[in-house]
Formats: C-alpha cells, sequence, structure tokens
C-alpha cells in the first residue's frame, strides 16, 4: 500500500460546499483520497511520502473537455487564415499524412503540454489513430476520454478518411471493446462526430443509439460558426442544433464544443437534454467563430466547461490561460464586471469539467473516496503576488508556470516542474523532426511574413 501526504496547504476542495482548507493536508492511499482536511495521524503508514506545501495551493486537476492530440505538430501551419481554408487547406491536408508514429509523437506532446499547465484529465475530440492515442496516454499516466475523428459526408475531406456511416460505427465499436476502461481505468471510449458538415443524419443516428447502448459520451463540434447554421438550413431544414433535437440526438451524454451560435430557444434545449457545453475562448477568438453565449448557458444551469481546442486554433494547450480569457471576453462582451466571476471560472475547469467528462463521480474535486488527481500551484512569483484573494488570483494572475506539480491516480506525472513520466528533451527532438517531415510531405509552405536573410 503506497500512501503520499501533502501537508500544510491553501487547500481548494471544490465539494459540494466549495470548502477550502487553510493548512490543510491531504492523505492519498494508492490512487484515492483517503482524508482531507485534518488527517488523523494513526492512518499515517511509517512508508508515507511526505509533501510539505506551506504557501502553496492544492487544487483539483484541471479538466480540459476539447483537445486535437494530432493537431500538436501542426501548431503555427493555420495562423490568421479563415475556418474553411485552415481545415482544408491546412489542417486536413497535414493530419491525413499522419501514420501511427506521427500520431504517437503528437499526441505525447500534447499530453505533457497539458500536464505542465495542469491538467490531469482531458476530452479528445478526435483524431485517426486512436491506438497510438491511447499508448501515449498510457505511457504519460494522464486521465482521456479517446475519440476517433468521424466523417461519411462533405466537401473537401481527403480520400483516405472518406468512409461509410456503417464503417465508421464498427472501428469506433472496435476501439471501444479494446481500450475502454484500460491503462488502470484512466482511458475511456467515446463516440465522435466531426461536424454537421461531415455527419450524414444515418450517421448521427446510430451514433447516438450506439452510444445510448454502451453508457458513454459523444463529442461534436456544434454551432461553431454562422455558416453553419445557414447550411444546415439549407439543406436539411433546420439548424444544427434544432436538426439534432429532431433527430433526438441530444442527451445527456452529448458535449458540444463551441456552441457559438445558438439561440434562447436552443439553449432550452441544452438545458432540457442536459447537453454538456466545451467552452473554448482562444480558439473562438483566434479563428474568429464568435463569442459564445456562456453568461447566459450558466444562468440557465448549463454544465459549461473549458477547453483549449487544438495546437493550429490556440496554439496552446494551457488551461491555466483559458481561465483567464473565460473571464474577460464574457465581462467584455456583455460590458458587465460581475459576469463569469473567477470562482466560476474555476468550477467550469474542474467539477464542471468532470460532469461534461461524465466522471463527477470520481474526479474534480478533492473528496474521500474520489481518485487523487490534484495539483500544487506556487503562487511565490513576481506576477501572481500579493495573494490577497487566492482564487482570483489563481484565475486572473497565475499561469502554467505556477503549476509547480501534477499528480494523477495517486501517481506524480510532474514534481517541482520536473517530468517524471519520459525524458521532456528527447520528446522536444522527436517534435521538431517529425513535424517537419510531415509539413513536407502535406506540400504545405507557409509564406515568410518577413523578408528573411540566409547568412552562409
Amino acid at each position: 500500500m503506497k500512501q503520499i501526504l501533502i501537508k500544510n496547504a491553501y487547500v481548494v476542495s471544490m465539494n459540494e460546499k466549495r470548502e477550502i482548507y487553510n493548512n490543510g493536508s491531504i492523505l492519498i492511499e494508492n490512487d484515492l483520497i483517503k482524508t482531507i482536511g485534518k488527517v488523523d495521524e494513526k492512518l499515517i503508514l511509517d512508508t508515507v511520502e511526505i509533501i510539505d506545501a506551506k504557501g502553496k495551493i492544492i487544487l483539483p486537476g484541471l479538466i480540459n473537455t476539447h483537445v486535437h492530440l494530432s493537431q500538436q505538430l501542426g501548431r503555427g501551419i493555420a495562423d490568421d487564415v479563415d475556418l474553411l481554408t485552415w481545415l482544408r487547406e491546412r489542417v486536413w491536408p497535414y493530419e491525413s499524412n499522419f501514420d501511427y508514429e506521427s500520431s504517437l509523437i503528437s499526441s505525447t506532446a500534447c499530453c505533457i503540454e497539458m500536464i505542465k499547465s495542469g491538467v490531469t484529465t482531458f476530452l479528445e475530440a478526435g483524431g485517426q489513430y486512436v491506438e497510438a492515442m491511447a499508448e501515449a496516454v498510457k505511457n504519460t499516466g494522464i486521465r482521456a476520454a479517446l475519440s476517433k475523428s468521424v466523417m461519411d459526408e462533405g466537401v473537401g475531406l481527403p480520400t483516405n478518411w472518406i468512409k461509410t456511416a456503417d464503417e465508421e460505427i464498427q472501428v469506433q465499436k472496435e476501439l471501444f471493446d479494446k481500450y475502454n476502461n484500460t491503462a488502470d481505468g484512466r482511458i475511456k471510449i467515446w463516440f465522435g462526430l466531426r461536424t454537421i458538415f461531415n455527419n450524414s443524419d444515418d450517421l448521427i443516428i446510430k451514433t447516438k443509439k450506439i452510444a445510448d447502448k454502451l453508457n458513454t459520451g459523444i463529442h461534436m463540434h456544434i454551432a461553431e460558426i454562422a455558416a453553419e447554421n445557414d447550411y444546415i438550413k439549407t439543406n436539411r431544414g433546420n439548424s444544427t442544433v434544432e436538426h439534432l433535437h429532431k433527430l433526438g440526438a441530444l442527451g445527456s451524454n452529448l458535449l458540444a464544443v463551441h456552441t457559438v451560435w445558438l439561440t434562447d430557444r436552443e439553449i432550452d434545449l441544452f438545458r432540457l437534454y442536459d447537453v454538456k457545453v466545451s467552452h473554448n475562448p482562444a480558439a473562438a477568438m483566434k479563428v474568429v467563430l464568435g463569442f459564445a453565449r456562456i453568461p447566459e448557458m450558466l444562468e440557465k444551469g448549463l454544465s459549461v466547461s473549458i477547453g483549449t481546442d487544438g495546437a493550429p486554433s490556440n496554439n496552446r494547450m494551457d488551461m491555466m490561460r483559458e481561465m483567464y480569457l473565460t473571464s474577460l471576453i464574457h465581462k467584455g462582451r456583455t460590458l458587465d464586471p460581475k459576469v463569469v466571476p473567477a470562482e466560476q471560472v474555476l468550477e467550469m475547469a474542474t467539477i464542471n469539467g468532470a460532469k461534461c467528462a461524465l466522471l463527477e463521480n470520481e474526479v474534480g474535486s478533492l473528496e474521500v473516496g474520489k481518485k487523487a488527481d490534484l495539483i500544487i500551484l506556487n503562487p511565490n512569483t513576481i506576477h501572481s503576488l500579493p495573494l490577497h484573494d487566492p482564487i482570483a488570483n489563481i484565475v486572473y494572475t497565475m499561469s502554467s508556470e505556477n503549476v509547480e506539480s501534477t499528480m494523477c491516480n495517486g501517481k506524480w506525472l510532474m514534481k517541482n516542474r520536473e517530468i517524471l513520466v519520459l525524458n521532456e528533451s528527447n520528446l522536444i527532438e522527436q517534435v521538431k523532426i517529425k513535424s517537419e517531415e510531415i509539413k513536407t510531405k502535406a506540400k504545405i509552405v507557409l509564406p515568410n511574413r518577413f523578408p528573411v536573410i540566409d547568412i552562409i
């Protein structure tokens, strides 16, 4: 039996009462939290690992609810372009030239970046090599719900991605049977629907049916751009959300990503069917999707979480930064400084994220019996002191630099800023080599933004 005792910390539990234990402790036994707050010394074994966290903050591990692992090597290939150019001329050609090794390196690099910014759980939006993603998650020790990028129709798809609805369902069923609940239970397999542009009604209906049967989630980009609703109204008679409602696809296991272009009625439909929402503030601004009506969704009780999206559309897998942006942009949009306050942002990144991941009974808060997924923040940096209001400082002043240690499932993934699960320097070199290799293979040529003079 392995025990870890973290003591003398400012413990932000995010439990139902949102209790904070000042000068508190957490006793971890194997992969679970055994005691929190004041620890009875009789429970502590002689072999316990003791961490004195005086002056530091302990949080539940952050939950990133929208990530593209396979896009990590494409950071920087699609900056300052519109969404359709981004997809059809940059990202899809890039991703379609991946192989297993490329996906493994990309996925591993993405997992490490998230670990360094305090993420212990993430939801993958969909790639083509789920097996490589699973290997990366297993090796890095993080927790994840993985999906295949699923498309059975649409303009501009690479030929090697074109599949029928039945083929896509079958492949995902095989992935579920092989990988769900593997890696000590850290890996879940969800079903993917890329976008309604690329998903037939047949595929949507069959996906909902099998996901319900297997009691797993569905990950889908929904109401991402205004043109999406216009297109669906023209071709299928309704907006995206209204059409999904007509098909019977709305439900508590559906994660709707972006959701920028929702009407009041569609927000009410989400509330009625307990549809989950992933808000991606940086990507929405960078690719000019618009401003999702997050304050309105929160006001109506929707489970709204935060995601980073992929590296070509953000370009950082940094949940600390996303929390900061989430609060700022909605104050600006509504001209109300009180909307989406710091404590609500922190809920979105932790317990709301757990609800969206369908894991609220396991993670998202620090409570007895839950998984030992947590991070230690060190506020002793010039950019985050003084610490008059710790919760506000976490959201408004701290960055991934403040994430000192990250634990998932009772194991340290990063400790004192050192990645423990692999050799980070070797991974960085692999990223440099493989990213250039794929860009060349995909024939993507980026123009120089300023004159470049090669000195020989």
